[in-house]
């Protein structure tokens, strides 16, 4: 496996592959995203499974954590799962005492979302060990291949609202 580590200052940068859009660099990006997300979802994929719980399970326990008071229409958009998919997998988290939910208070019909401390502290337990290995591969990498990754996943993020909530804030105006 080749080194990860930026090279020294003043030593050359390690060379480019100027082909990277032929298929064979293309299909190994395919190869390292899964083998990437595998890795990425075992330890937390374990943790789910002696609870009962998926990977849905996660990805709302996720956002909701992320999102205190988000409705369930915006978890929905965020997931893109049916309400019925939805509805199973809030029920199941709120009859385990992992998430709350409570009426909006403009909009009555709203149900707002938000974990409770048990569920805070099983999102936190899912959370750990990925935001390790992002940390660490992000050292091994430095700050310039950070940004194009960021780049990349960007440009792989189908919706534009969904890459607007990625925008960095520009420079204050004077």
């Amino acid at each position: 496996m080749a080194d990860l580590k930026s090279p020294p200052l003043g030593a050359p940068k390690p060379s480019v592959n100027p082909l990277f859009l032929r298929d064979a660099e293309l299909r190994q990006a395919m190869e390292l995203l899964f083998f990437a997300y595998r890795d990425f979802t075992a330890e937390p994929d374990a943790i789910l499974a002696r609870h009962g719980f998926g990977r849905a399970h996660h990805r709302a326990i996720y956002f909701i954590g992320r999102h205190p008071g988000i409705t369930v229409s915006e978890l929905l958009r965020i997931l893109r799962i049916t309400k019925q998919s939805l509805n199973r997998v809030l029920g199941q988290l709120i009859d385990e005492g992992l998430v709350d939910q409570r009426q909006g208070t403009r909009d009555r019909r709203q149900r707002l979302l938000e974990l409770t401390e048990r569920g805070r502290a099983l999102e936190e337990q899912l959370s750990a060990e990925q935001r390790s290995r992002i940390a660490r591969a992000y050292r091994e990498a430095g700050a310039e291949a950070v940004e194009g990754f960021r780049k990349v996943m960007l440009g792989i993020v189908g919706s534009e609202d969904d890459r607007r909530r990625f925008e960095r804030p520009g420079p204050p105006r004077r």
